[in-house]
C-alpha cells in the first residue's frame, strides 16, 4: 500500500498548471512542486517519523474537533482519522513524505505533503481513487481551520516531546555508569590537576562521580527546557487571530491532541504572538549546546586520562574497540570519546544557525522554522545515539591503572599542600622546591630532614585525608 516504485503517473493541477505525480504515490501537485523546487540536502522530512507522527497527530486532533463542531461531515471525518491513525501507527508510511528538510515557505510543502497524504489515503478508504479531491480535499476538508503557520509549529513542539525520552534515558544511563565507576574506583587515589599541571591528589572515583553529577544536572536542565513545547498555538490559523476557525475550534483540537498524542498540552494564552516568537526554540537549543559541551569536556578528560599508554596519564584504559592506525601496529585510539566530541561540534553549529533563524522571523510569522526544527530534531537523534555508544562502546569498559595512578601521587610535589597546615606554607614549599630540584619524593624529603615521622607523614598523606576536607593543622 505504501510502495511508491510503480512509474505509472496520474495527472494533478494547481492554479500553477498540471503536473505529473507517481501512480502509486500518496502524496499530490503540492508535494510534487516542493520536490523539484528544494533538491538541497537530500534529507526528506520522511526521515524523522517523529515529525511525521506529530502532524499526522495535529490533523487527527483538528478532525475530531471539526466534527464535534459540526464543520466536517462525519463520514469524511472518520476517513480523515483513519488515514491519520495509520500514519501515526506505522513507519513505512513515512515514505511518502519525500520533501526536503531544507525548504522556504514556513513550513507550507510539510503541512501540504501531509495534508495531500491523508486526502488520498481517506479517499481509497471511502473507496474512490487517489487525486479526486472533488469528493474529499486536502485543503478543504484535511486542513479544515488550520494554517501550516499554527500546524508546523505545534507540530514541531510534539516531535521534540515524542524524542526527549530516548536522550533523557539515554543520559540517565549513563550517569548510571559514571556511578558504577566511581564506586568502583572509590579508593583508587591519583592527581587531581589544574591548568594540565599537578594539583593536589584525588580518588579517581571522586572524578567519576563528579561526571555523574554533571550528566544528571544535564537531565534536569533539557527536562526543564522542553517543558515550555507543551504550550501549542493549534488554532491560531495564519497570524494568531484565528481566522476561519470556529472560537471552539482551538480548545476542542489541543484538547483532542493531548488525548491522541498521549502529551498534556495547553493552549497558547496569545496565538499572535505563539505564532510570530520562536524564543522557545532558542532556549532549548541552547539548553542542548550546553548539554554537548559539558558532555564534550567529560570526553576530553577521558582522552586526557587515557594517553599513552606509556607517554601520557595512562591513568585509565578505555576499552579497545578498533584498531587505532593502518600504519602503526597496535595502536588503540580513543575513538568513542572523539565520536562525542565532534557531535558536540556539530550541535554548536545547529545552535547558532538556530540563533540566526530565530533572529531572521519579520512581523507575524518566521519563515525558518524548517531549518529551526532540522537542527533540533537533529541535535536530539544525533546526541541521544552518541550518548548510547559512549555508555556501551566505552564507559562501561573503563579500567582503572591503579598502580600509575599511586606512582604519580607519591611521585608528585603536589603533596607539599597536604603538609602546609601541620608545616605550614614556607616550610612545606622548601620541601617540595628540593624534591623538584633533586628529583625525589616528598616523602623522601621530609623523612630525611626529620620534621615529621613516618606515621604521622603517612596519616596526613593517606587517601582519606588528602582528598577531602580535614582538620587544620591534624
Amino acid at each position: 500500500m505504501h510502495e511508491v516504485a510503480d512509474h505509472s503517473s496520474r495527472v494533478e493541477r494547481d492554479f500553477l498548471g498540471p503536473l505529473d505525480i507517481p501512480q502509486n504515490a500518496y502524496w499530490g501537485v503540492h508535494t510534487q512542486r516542493a520536490i523539484q523546487n528544494f533538491r538541497v540536502s537530500g534529507v526528506t522530512i520522511g526521515q524523522f517519523p517523529e515529525l511525521i507522527r506529530s502532524i499526522a497527530c495535529i490533523k487527527q486532533a483538528a478532525a475530531k474537533a471539526n466534527r464535534r463542531l459540526g464543520a466536517l461531515d462525519a463520514s469524511k471525518a472518520d476517513a480523515i482519522e483513519k488515514a491519520c491513525e495509520c500514519i501515526i501507527l506505522d513507519e513505512k508510511f513515512c515514505d511518502h513524505f519525500p520533501v526536503d528538510v531544507i525548504q522556504g515557505g514556513a513550513g507550507t510543502s510539510t503541512n501540504m505533503n501531509m495534508n495531500e497524504v491523508i486526502a488520498n489515503m481517506a479517499l481509497e478508504c471511502l473507496g474512490h481513487s487517489r487525486g479526486e479531491y472533488q469528493l474529499l480535499h486536502p485543503n478543504d476538508d484535511v486542513n479544515m481551520s488550520q494554517s501550516t503557520n499554527d500546524v508546523y509549529p505545534s507540530s514541531l513542539r510534539l516531535a521534540i516531546l515524542f524524542m526527549m525520552p530516548r536522550l533523557i534515558v539515554a543520559l540517565r544511563e549513563l550517569a548510571d555508569a559514571f556511578e558504577i565507576k566511581a564506586d568502583e574506583f572509590c579508593h583508587v587515589l591519583k592527581l587531581g590537576r589544574t591548568q594540565l599541571q599537578d594539583a593536589v591528589p584525588m580518588t579517581l572515583g571522586q572524578e567519576f562521580n563528579a561526571f555523574a553529577v554533571t550528566v544528571r544536572a544535564d537531565i534536569n536542565l533539557l527536562s526543564g527546557a522542553a517543558s515550555c513545547f507543551r504550550e501549542v498555538n493549534l488554532g491560531a490559523t495564519a497570524i494568531g487571530t484565528g481566522i476561519n476557525a470556529d472560537p471552539l475550534y482551538a480548545s476542542f483540537a489541543v484538547e483532542a491532541l493531548s488525548e491522541i498524542s498521549g502529551q498534556s498540552l495547553r493552549l497558547s494564552p496569545n496565538l499572535i504572538e505563539a505564532t510570530s516568537d520562536t524564543g522557545a526554540f532558542v532556549s532549548f537549543s541552547g539548553a542542548m549546546k550546553r548539554v554537548a559541551i559539558r558532555l564534550s569536556k567529560i570526553c576530553n578528560d577521558l582522552r586526557l586520562l587515557s594517553s599513552g599508554p606509556r607517554g601520557g596519564f595512562g591513568e585509565i584504559h578505555l576499552p579497545p574497540v578498533q584498531a587505532g592506525s593502518s600504519i602503526m601496529p597496535g595502536k588503540i585510539n580513543p575513538v568513542i570519546p572523539e565520536m562525542v566530541n565532534q557531535v558536540a561540534f556539530l550541535i554548536v553549529g545547529y545552535d547558532t544557525t538556530v540563533t540566526m533563524c530565530s533572529e531572521g522571523g519579520q512581523l507575524q510569522l518566521n519563515a525558518f522554522e524548517p531549518m529551526i526544527g532540522y537542527c533540533i530534531l537533529s541535535a536530539i537523534r544525533y546526541l541521544s545515539e552518541a550518548v548510547t555508544t559512549l555508555t556501551e562502546r566505552c564507559v562501561i569498559g573503563i579500567e582503572a591503572d591503579r598502580s600509575n595512578c599511586r606512582l604519580k601521587v607519591e611521585k608528585s610535589v603536589s603533596l607539599a599542600t597536604a603538609l602546609v597546615p601541620t608545616l605550614g606554607y614556607d616550610v612545606s614549599a622548601q620541601i617540595a622546591k628540593r624534591a623538584l630540584a633533586e628529583n625525589r619524593s616528598i616523602v623522601d624529603i621530609v623523612l630525611e630532614e626529620g620534621v615529621l615521622s613516618k606515621d604521622r607523614l603517612e596519616t596526613i598523606l593517606s587517601a582519606s585525608a588528602t582528598a577531602k576536607p580535614s582538620v587544620h593543622g591534624n
